[in-house]
């Protein structure tokens, strides 16, 4: 996901990407022995940051990742220099229309319910992922070609399907997030992809509420907007992380 964002930071700043759990190419442990809930993700990614000494970092957040990030920045907030969140939602008013289908998910998380969501594993719906709400001819097939090829190994649909029932304990969260930010104003700048269906521009706008001297802009791509738009964002970052890290 990083992969073109990366090199143009990286003449500036020392970039660490783990992938989680049944993401990319790390360990996809069997559901029976693992939990694949975002607590348990982010203890995973806090003990990881601490086996390689990190002990102050900027983060760079998006969809599943926040809440992993608003977690850690939740219980150290001490080691949080600044946040960088593309997409990367802690409001009600941030979650678009297809929410209200998981919502109803959550509050009664039947077999046929859960079924109905292997669909986002579908070619058809990745690609749509990635190029709804972006410049034509923008988006490059290897994107969601891995993205497709890791969700359909052995076992992962049925651990991304225990992260959709898990997103509730996300929303659960939001009013602690919120307290973060409010109480600790750490540096932070959004930087949406405001054709995003999943978390709308209303999301990155409400950072303002909390953190007054938030910095937000809008790029005109959707959801995977490091897909069309990697070099502005890397130049917004830039210019930011310049200015609150000195």
């Amino acid at each position: 996901m990083f992969r073109e964002l990366m090199p143009e930071l990286a003449d500036e700043y020392h970039l660490i990407a783990p992938d989680f759990p049944s993401f990319g190419q790390t360990e996809s442990p069997n559901r029976e022995e693992f939990e694949y809930s975002f607590d348990h993700l982010a203890k995973i990614v806090d003990k990881f940051t601490e086996q390689i000494g990190l002990t102050k970092f900027a983060m760079y957040v998006f969809d599943y990742g926040a809440p992993v990030g608003y977690r850690l920045a939740m219980w150290h907030p001490e080691r949080i220099t600044a946040i960088v969140s593309q997409n990367g939602n802690m409001y009600e008013e941030g979650l678009g229309k297809k929410w209200e289908a998981r919502k109803a998910y959550w509050a009664n998380p039947t077999p046929e319910l859960r079924q109905q969501f292997s669909s986002a594993f579908a070619l058809k719906t990745i690609i749509g992922q990635y190029t709804f709400g972006t410049p034509e001819g923008s988006v490059g097939p290897d994107g969601y070609s891995l993205d497709f090829y890791y969700v359909n190994l052995p076992g992962r649909a049925e651990m991304q399907n225990d992260l959709i029932l898990d997103y509730r304990s996300n929303v659960a969260l939001y009013p602690q997030f919120q307290q973060y930010l409010r109480d600790n104003q750490p540096p932070l700048l959004a930087v949406w992809g405001e054709n995003d269906p999943s978390f709308i521009p209303a999301g990155a706008n409400a950072f303002k509420r909390d953190q007054p001297n938030a910095e937000i802009h809008f790029v005109p791509s959707g959801h995977f907007a490091l897909e069309s738009h990697h070099t502005e964002i890397a130049r917004l970052m830039k210019e930011f992380l310049g200015r609150v890290l000195k």
